[in-house]
Formats: C-alpha cells, structure tokens, sequence
C-alpha cells in the first residue's frame, strides 16, 4: 500500500537514522532523514512534513524541545519521539504536549506502523506499550 504522506526523520545517530528510513520506506511512505534539529528546520521540506519521528536525546535541541519550538512557531506536525533512555517522566510531559507516540529504541515495528497510522489520521496520542 503506497502512502503520499513524507515523514521526516531526526536522528543523530547514522546507522539508527539510516535504518528507520529504510524501514519507514519499506511501509510504503515518501522519507526524508536529517542528522539534526537544526537541519530539519532549515530544510525546505519542513512545511511539506506530515509526520515527525525524531530522536528524544540529541545535541544542542533535543526531540522534545523540536516538538516543543515547532508548535510554538505554529507547526502542527504529529510527532513521534524514540529513545534508547526512557524516561517516564519525560514521556508523560510529551504525550501531554502533544506528541502522538513515545517509544523505545529498538523500535518494535509494528508499534511503529501504528504509531505513524495514528499520527497520520489524527494526530491522537496512542499508549506506549514497548
């Protein structure tokens, strides 16, 4: 099943960042993958974004504060945050700012695919069950 919408991805981390594009492409959506906050809001794919996976731990901005400044500059892009340091805390504050899903590296697939489902249709916050 073929999806027009693009994702955008922020990852430090080359070889994550390199494998979630291909999974997401594989799950038939248009991926685009910046190796920071920084060079996402430069891109000009920014406005053409349908959904965000970004990394929660990253230098200089991290995922949420990403979240945080797009939708303060009026971006309402449905975001998902993965990390390898969950945080209960930190996953409480952003599933309460708005971000769709919160999940932990390694990502499970299919709570992915979900997660991307959810963000793409609604925008509506899903539990975390990784």
């Amino acid at each position: 099943m073929l999806h027009q919408a693009r994702i955008s991805i922020v990852d430090d981390n080359e070889a994550f960042r390199e494998s979630l594009r291909k999974l997401v492409t594989l799950l038939g959506y248009t991926v685009e993958a910046f190796p920071s906050a920084a060079d996402f809001l430069a891109s000009r794919l920014l406005p053409e974004t349908d959904c965000l996976v970004a990394d929660v731990h990253m230098p200089v901005m991290t995922g949420v504060e990403l979240h945080r400044h797009l939708v303060d500059a009026g971006h309402a892009i449905p975001t998902i945050l993965i990390t390898a340091y969950p945080d209960e805390v930190v996953r409480d504050r952003a599933l309460k700012d708005g971000v769709v899903c919160y999940l932990s590296k390694p990502v499970d697939d299919e709570h992915l695919e979900r997660c991307l489902r959810s963000a793409l249709q609604s925008g509506t916050p899903i539990e975390d069950r990784s």
